[in-house]
């Protein structure tokens, strides 16, 4: 198997094949299912709300089956909660459920870089650099002052974590690795509203860079405390909030 990947983010290797289709749109379901997606993993939608279907049916203009679609979906990607009685909502945020994603992660994306510093090409190696050379612009710029962690922050963080797991040589992996990220930006984002110091994650990202590219086994145990440092933050603000 392969794994010479092209040079572009991870959000553009899974962007539409066929050129004579880009600007068509999804159908209903899918454009359900993102904008809902979406709304929850930045917040809007808050842990816990709940989502009703003719709500949702006036703010997006859609009518109610490929909204069950969609919200089905979330609730098999562990965002939204379904029941019978209540319909649905948002799923909670709860230090458990952090707890548990962060086991999952610690699993699966050690796993995957490994596999990726084993057997990835020079082709990785350039697709890991130009990922964190987006990545780091941008938090020069948050460092500055310019800007705050926004969308663009979001998008680029994922594409480098991304980038660092892409040549391990199974789709289906880097899809877990893509999902479990994901279900941890609500977490993320509590981590930064909470944090009283700043975290210096740009150096944390260049130290990971330079380690997986050196090949470095100390290169997996640099990850595995990137990912734990969101949940030692946070975990202890989500027991006090439910206790």
């Amino acid at each position: 198997m392969s794994t010479d990947l092209p040079l572009e983010p991870y959000s553009s290797r899974h962007a539409p094949a066929n050129p004579a289709h880009a600007d068509s749109k999804p159908p209903l379901s899918e454009q359900a299912y993102q904008l809902i997606r979406d709304r929850i993993l930045r917040g809007a939608i808050l842990a816990g709300e709940k989502l009703k279907i003719d709500v949702l049916q006036r703010d997006y203009q859609i009518s109610s089956s490929p909204l069950r679609e969609a919200l089905n979906r979330l609730v098999a990607e562990n965002l939204v909660i379904a029941d019978e009685r209540r319909g649905f909502r948002a799923a909670p945020m709860t230090a458990r459920d952090l707890m548990d994603l962060t086991a999952m992660r610690l699993v699966v994306e050690p796993g995957a870089l490994a596999a990726s510093m084993t057997i990835g090409s020079d082709v990785w190696e350039a697709q890991v650099v130009a990922a964190f050379y987006r990545l780091d612009r941008i938090e020069g710029r948050i460092a500055s002052g310019e800007m705050s962690r926004d969308d663009e922050w979001t998008s680029r963080h994922k594409d480098f974590h991304m980038s660092l797991v892409s040549a391990c040589g199974s789709e289906r992996l880097i899809e877990l690795c893509s999902k479990l990220f994901d279900q941890s930006e609500r977490y993320r984002r509590l981590s930064a509203a909470l944090r009283q110091k700043p975290r210096n994650t740009a150096d944390e990202h260049r130290k990971l860079m330079e380690s997986a590219l050196s090949r470095k086994p100390d290169a997996v145990s640099l990850l595995r405390q990137h990912i734990e440092r969101t949940t030692e933050h946070v975990e202890p603000a989500l027991r006090k909030q439910h206790a």
